[in-house]
């Protein structure tokens, strides 16, 4: 293992990971030599002669666990992007391993005594100081002997718990997909689509991974819409126990920890602070959403002549929509292809706004060869970092899309940021790559929170870039969802990929009369996610659930969000967010996030959109600041008032 590409900083520009380089057997002795590593600089911490000072400890700490931090971000980012059955092997193996090794750092009492020593007069030392003070306490560190055991062995099983939830979901994307053998059943699809899931003599469509997939607007035959939807509801059932364990583990540990509930343990490090705050938000919504979406399925019983069923919604909402706006969303594909939409939309409003450049770079590559990777220059000249984007689906990918960083900007480690984007497209079997109108939206999404990691000016890697609450990381990049139809950005990307010539100028004020259309459906799809999440973690301490399915139905009626053509967005037995994804009782982060957007469009809007002044001040105050303070006091510095709802009602037509 001498050779371990891990053993030290990549020498590949901005420290890309080696991917080229890195083979299977190099991750678990990377593993075991960074986790050993680290230990070691811990305990030199904890009994370091010295008076405890903010550089001896805290930064210290910061600088600790390189390897194993250029480890686990390889890993992890190709377990997400392009698994195999050897690395989800590693990962059964190392995951626990891993919340063994936070916690002997966590529950270390000598390193917690004198992080409690440590004082600091610097404000951005002083916020990272009660960061790890939180940290600690959060993690148990005030416990006695015997209830930190328990928590060690409540983290290792719920550790053990996640990776076994979404292995199996990955695997279930290809078990339960839809599989046809005469192309007829696909009417619907154009012919380029249809030959893209030709797989021998037979056609796959996999699940993607949410309820109604998006298949079903297009396909005509209602009894393989009913098919296909039957198996996304239904997709890897075991881990409907696999949930209500992880749930009954989370309240036990929170009542460990001095707090009611799981959601009341989150939330009180979030933006958000209280489960009160949450629910008054969320019972704002509810109401409206649902009276919206009630009188949408009475449209759509209109337009089907009959009583439609949940894998019914999307097809004949899309035949709603072109009737009643005379819009067909299939119509605006070909002015959506993939580069250009990158090119010519998503870095050149980028450029408009901050000023910064994109620069292809093909001698640099990623774990996969669909990954592109971009040099990104400020407009000085100077170098700010890598992009780089993954975005095809693959039977190996995690579904869904997301960033995270490759490398974390920091001053006191001397690095600079690399940020991945990875999406779902489905690759065509030939041709140029044709976008949604929803995954351009996507795109844009992303990079906003790529953005938020490329702009990073930061000195510890703690508070770099994204690393801020889960409440508010959904926020900018929401934000940077504005420019998608903005005229001078949407001018400049969304041409005929054949002719070259714009979108009509019809189309585009038809796609935004009917922007409206179906958002009781899409609100009240997210907030049954939202309160089923919510369910599952205001479970009491032993209390348990015996039946899961029963539990989630039960949840959503008294919630009152149980509307029968319309299901939750992720049911539980899908639902990785929360079981395996980090956000636990966190998933109304994205509504809460958006009412922070919804302000930050009418600033924008209010001060003339796409310009420098309003790009460079958004940078500054916002997305430069990473979690290096408040979120809240950056929004405030950025908007100039306290955030209010009305803006987000108003957009989702629900005032």
């Amino acid at each position: 293992m001498a050779g371990n590409p891990f053993f030290a900083p990549s020498n590949l520009p901005y420290e890309l990971p080696p991917f080229a380089d890195i083979r299977e057997e190099h991750y678990l002795p990377a593993f075991e030599r960074g986790m050993a590593e680290q230990l070691a600089e811990v305990d030199a911490i904890a009994s370091n002669p010295e008076p405890a000072t903010f550089d001896n400890t805290i930064a210290a700490l910061e600088r600790s666990g390189r390897i194993l931090d250029r480890t686990a971000t390889a890993f992890f980012t190709v377990c997400g992007s392009n698994s195999t059955d050897r690395t989800m092997e590693i990962e059964k193996e190392i995951s626990p391993q891993l919340t063994r090794h936070s916690d002997a750092i966590l529950l270390n009492r000598a390193l917690w005594a004198r992080i409690k020593q440590v004082t600091t007069e610097d404000p951005e030392e002083s916020w990272l100081l009660e960061k790890y003070r939180d940290d600690f306490v959060r993690a148990g560190a005030d416990l006695s002997e015997p209830e930190q055991e328990r928590l060690r062995e409540l983290n290792e099983a719920l550790s053990k718990l996640s990776t076994e939830f979404a292995q199996s979901l990955l695997k279930a994307s290809t078990d339960s997909a839809l599989v046809v053998t005469d192309p007829k059943e696909l009417d619907g699809f154009d012919e380029a689509r249809i030959e893209s899931l030709r797989k021998d003599d037979t056609y796959v469509l996999p699940l993607l991974n949410f309820t109604a997939q998006p298949a079903l607007s297009q396909l005509t035959d209602r009894d393989v819409r009913r098919r296909l939807y039957e198996l996304s509801v239904g997709r890897a059932p075991g881990n409907f126990e696999l949930a209500a364990r992880m749930a009954a583990l989370r309240a036990e540990r929170a009542a460990l920890l001095g707090f009611p509930d799981h959601a009341s343990y989150v939330v009180a490090d979030q933006t958000a602070k209280t489960v009160e705050a949450v629910e008054e938000m969320l019972g704002q919504l509810v109401g409206p959403a649902v009276r919206n979406a009630r009188r949408e399925a009475e449209a759509l019983a209109e337009q089907a002549g009959f009583e439609i069923e949940p894998w019914d919604w999307p097809y004949y909402s899309e035949k709603v929509r072109q009737a009643r706006y005379d819009f067909d969303a299939a119509v605006m594909r070909p002015y959506f292809e993939l580069g250009r939409v990158y090119r010519d939309g998503i870095f050149f409003a980028a450029g408009k706004l901050y000023g910064v450049t994109f620069t292809e770079r093909p001698d640099l590559g990623g774990y996969h060869p669909d990954v592109t990777v971009f040099e990104v220059f400020d407009e000085d000249g100077s170098r700010l970092g890598l992009f780089a984007l993954d975005p095809y689906a693959r039977p190996t990918k995690r579904g869904g899309a997301w960033m995270n960083n490759l490398v974390d900007q920091s001053f006191l480690i001397g690095q600079l940021p690399v940020v991945i984007n990875n999406l779902n497209v489905t690759k065509p079997a030939s041709g140029p790559t044709l976008l949604t109108y929803d995954e351009v939206s996507t795109a844009f999404h992303e990079f906003g929170h790529a953005l938020h990691g490329l702009f990073s000016q930061v000195r510890f890697p703690r508070v770099s870039g994204t690393r801020v609450p889960r409440d508010f990381v959904e926020y900018p990049s929401q934000v940077n969802e504005m420019w998608v139809t903005w005229p001078e950005v949407l001018a400049n990307y969304a041409r005929h990929h054949e002719t070259g010539e714009p979108m009509p100028a019809e189309l585009v004020e038809k796609l935004k009369a009917a922007q409206k259309f179906n958002q009781g459906f899409k609100t009240v799809e997210y907030l049954a996610a939202t309160l089923l999440d919510w369910a599952w973690h205001r479970l009491a301490p032993g209390e348990t659930v015996a039946d899961p399915e029963a539990f989630e139905a039960a949840a959503l009626e008294a919630a009152q969000i149980a509307v029968p053509q319309v299901r939750p967005r992720y049911r539980t037995n899908y639902f990785a967010h929360i079981f395996s994804g980090g956000y636990s009782a966190g998933y109304y982060s994205y509504i809460w996030s958006e009412v922070l957007d919804a302000e930050s469009v009418e600033w924008f809007k209010e001060n003339g959109g796409l310009t420098r002044a309003n790009g460079d001040h958004f940078r500054r105050e916002l997305l430069s600041r990473g979690g290096s303070l408040d979120p809240l006091t950056a929004f405030r510095n950025f908007r100039g008032r306290e955030p209010g709802i009305q803006p987000l009602l108003a957009r989702r037509g629900l005032d």
